[in-house]
């Protein structure tokens, strides 16, 4: 499974951006496409998460409210739509492919190249 993804930026607190995976390869309707944050000196960890087919979306406690996942099967791309943001969002954004919609701690052997989100005043 490979991604491209984009959309990230240096914001402030309060702003919004939308960012963008696009997929090759496969359909993204045929995974659950999860949204994942890494961060230095932290677990990478999914924080939204997008299912198979006509897919409800999930989110952490943390995001709920301020991120919504959505995807363009046209496009083979899924969306996350952040708003509100902080500085604690602050991260590299990478997207995975998997059998279910997980979130929290991920462990991978490989990752994209992500689209990094700065947040600071």
């Amino acid at each position: 499974a490979q991604f491209v993804e984009s959309g990230g930026d240096s914001v402030q607190p309060g702003d919004s951006l939308r960012l963008s995976c696009t997929a090759s390869g496969f359909s993204v309707d045929d995974y659950a496409i999860t949204w994942c944050r890494r961060t230095p000196g932290k677990e990478p960890e999914g924080v939204a998460s997008i299912n198979k087919g006509k897919g409800s979306d999930f989110y952490t406690a943390e995001v709920i409210g301020r991120f919504k996942v959505s995807k363009d099967t046209a496009k083979n791309t899924v969306y996350l739509q952040m708003n509100e943001l902080e500085p604690e969002d602050t991260g590299l954004y990478s997207c995975v492919a998997e059998e279910f919609p997980l979130l929290g701690p991920k462990k991978r052997d490989h990752w994209g190249q992500g689209t990094q989100v700065t947040v600071s005043s």
